[in-house]
């Protein structure tokens, strides 16, 4: 009887439905848009971190991210990291911006990433069809995105350009390997980056630790620190959350994005609870002869807090269905949104709370019903 006694409150004013359910789907549809930006930013920043096979980074002095590493590292460092107690193996990787020569003119910037595939410490991953880890073995070989073609300037395998001093050919490309940068990213072998970017031939950005199987990872991680003085020494989470602190937070793009999903939430808070209101104030009179009848106010409250579940529950899934059709029309853009089983849930969770505060109101204003005016109409 609640939920019946709720619908068709609702249904009663279907304009006064409408605009509820548009504040909902409004609310909805902005969070997970900012959501979405921030989890698929999130993804691109720390993807390089996440993949690469190793415990524990070696960084040059203050590096803030993946990209800011710079090639100040040498073979000195890493003979010291190899013989540190519980170390199994130390991989070099070379990281650095470089100038991008187009075939037809012009430059863009890329992100060289040199790491020897048979190391197994980085290598591209989400080969696309017709690409292999053999392909970019090659002494001139470099894999892209196919998403960056059109900024580099090339078509596709096979096409040639010119990064920083030297020539290359792209041997492979990826598929959504993207940069939050916007500045692809080229991965070649580690000698042939050392080349490109004219860095001594024992240059290194990062060492990849892998640990000796039954080794403690702090106490490794104490070791290294003691003895590479000029370098830090971060576990993978470590360097994550740096590198999200330095993109998101420092540059004030995760801000604004969690800002903008306050700011959805706040709006939508306010159209439901305006029109839950509206709703209860305009059905005061039923309610007072509900009172008079016997009906406690814990019923009466049920009923409105039913009102706000079925509009909470209505707005989620038009809400939904807009954002999953923006989720994937952004699936090619230089910016995907993301959605996760996790978000979904918390937004559904957002929208129940959301509509319960906005049922306050009109729970307020029931709770100084007097029973007795429904007798003086």
């Amino acid at each position: 009887m609640i939920l019946t006694l709720a619908l068709r409150n609702l249904v009663h004013d279907r304009i006064r439905l409408a605009v509820t359910l548009v504040g909902i789907l409004f609310s909805i549809v902005l969070v997970a848009v900012q959501l979405g930006l921030y989890l698929g930013s999130s993804r691109m920043i720390t993807a390089n971190i996440d993949k690469a096979n190793g415990d524990l980074w070696v960084t040059t002095f203050g590096a803030k991210s993946f990209e800011d590493g710079g090639v100040l590292l040498t073979d000195r460092e890493r003979h010291q990291a190899l013989a540190t107690p519980g170390v199994q193996s130390v991989v070099p990787l070379v990281v650095s911006f470089a100038e991008w020569r187009k075939p037809e003119g012009g430059s863009s910037r890329v992100v060289v990433v040199g790491s020897d595939t048979d190391d197994h410490g980085l290598v591209p991953w989400s080969l696309a069809d017709g690409s292999s880890l053999e392909d970019i073995k090659a002494p001139d070989a470099v894999a892209v995105d196919r998403s960056y073609l059109t900024e580099l300037g090339i078509n596709g395998i096979g096409d040639t350009a010119q990064v920083a001093s030297g020539r290359v050919k792209v041997r492979a490309l990826t598929e959504g390997v993207r940069s939050f940068t916007q500045s692809p990213y080229a991965y070649t072998t580690l000698n042939r980056a050392r080349q490109l970017l004219g860095a001594p031939s024992d240059a290194t950005t990062f060492l990849l630790v892998k640990l000796a199987d039954g080794a403690k990872l702090e106490e490794v991680k104490a070791n290294l620190s003691a003895r590479l003085s000029s370098a830090d020494v971060l576990t993978k989470d470590e360097f994550r959350a740096r590198s999200l602190k330095q993109w998101l937070f420092k540059t004030g793009a995760g801000l604004a994005l969690i800002g903008g999903a306050l700011l959805g939430s706040l709006v939508g808070t306010v159209i439901v609870a305006q029109t839950l209101y509206s709703s209860t104030k305009d059905h005061i009179h039923e309610f007072a002869t509900l009172r008079a009848l016997g009906s406690t106010k814990g019923y009466i409250h049920k009923v409105i807090l039913a009102q706000a579940g079925l509009s909470a529950v209505i707005g989620y899934a038009l809400g939904m269905t807009i954002a999953l059709l923006i989720l994937y029309a952004s699936r090619n853009s230089a910016l995907p949104l993301v959605m996760t089983p996790g978000l979904a849930f918390w937004l559904f969770a957002l929208t129940v709370g959301m509509c319960a505060i906005s049922a306050l109101s009109a729970i307020v204003k029931v709770t100084k019903i007097d029973p007795a005016t429904v007798f003086s109409r």
